[in-house]
C-alpha cells in the first residue's frame, strides 16, 4: 500500500478499508491533478505566473495575520517582531502581486542556487563515505548541479518557464500517486465479519 500512495496513507496511519468506500474520489482527485499537471506543463508561463501570485496572496494573508496579531501583544520585543514580520510579508506580497515576472526570477535564481548546493553536498559525501548504492547518490547530485547550470545560463528566460514546469510535474506524479492509491483500495477484499469466540459457539449449540 505504501508504495503505491501517499506515505501518510499508509497501513497503520489510515485504514485500508475505511479508504475503500472513497476510492472513486481519490482516482478522480488523482485524474483532475495529473490533467492540471499536464496543463501546467503546456502552459509553463501562465502557470509560473499563477504560482507566483498565488504565493503572494498567500505572503498578503500572513502578513494581514502579523499586523493584526499586534494588537493583543503587549511586550515591545513581541511587537516589533510582529511588526517586522508583517512588513516583511506585505512587501513580498505585494512585490508578487504586482510584479510576478520579477518575483519569478528571483525565485528561479534561488532555486538554481539550491540545486547546485544540493548537488554539490550529494557528491561529496557519496564520495567521501562507502555505502551501498553511493554510485546514484554521486549520480543524483552530479544531474541536480547539472541542472541548477543550465537554469542559471538560461536566465532571464528560464523565470518564464522553470516554476510553471516543475509545478506541473510534481502535480502529476501526485495525482498518479492518488490515483494508484484509489485504484489499490478499490481492489483491497471487503473486510470479513469476525468469527464467533468459541464460548459463544458452544452456547449456541
Amino acid at each position: 500500500m505504501s508504495a503505491n500512495g501517499p506515505a501518510f496513507m499508509s497501513p497503520g496511519v489510515v485504514e485500508p478499508h475505511g479508504l475503500r468506500r472513497i476510492w472513486l474520489c481519490l482516482v478522480s482527485l488523482g485524474v483532475a491533478l495529473i490533467v492540471l499537471g499536464f496543463a501546467a506543463i503546456g502552459a509553463p508561463v501562465v502557470a509560473t505566473f499563477a504560482t507566483v501570485t498565488v504565493f503572494g496572496i498567500v505572503l498578503l494573508i500572513g502578513a494581514a495575520v502579523e499586523l493584526v496579531s499586534m494588537v493583543w501583544v503587549r511586550r515591545w520585543a513581541s511587537f516589533l517582531h510582529h511588526l517586522l514580520s508583517g512588513l516583511l510579508y506585505l512587501f513580498l506580497g505585494l512585490l508578487l502581486v504586482d510584479r510576478p515576472a520579477l518575483g519569478a526570477a528571483g525565485s528561479t535564481l534561488v532555486l538554481a542556487v539550491f540545486f547546485v548546493a544540493s548537488g554539490v553536498a550529494r557528491v561529496v559525501f557519496g564520495l567521501a563515505h562507502r555505502y551501498p548504492g553511493r554510485t546514484w547518490t554521486v549520480l543524483s547530485g552530479a544531474v541536480a548541479v547539472l541542472l541548477g547550470v543550465m537554469i542559471w545560463r538560461e536566465l532571464p528566460e528560464a523565470a518564464l518557464w522553470v516554476i510553471g514546469t516543475f509545478v506541473g510535474i510534481e502535480l502529476v506524479f501526485n495525482g498518479v500517486s492518488w490515483l494508484m492509491l484509489g485504484l489499490a483500495v478499490r481492489n483491497l477484499p471487503r473486510p470479513q465479519p469476525a468469527e464467533p469466540a468459541a464460548a459463544d459457539r458452544l452456547a449456541r449449540a
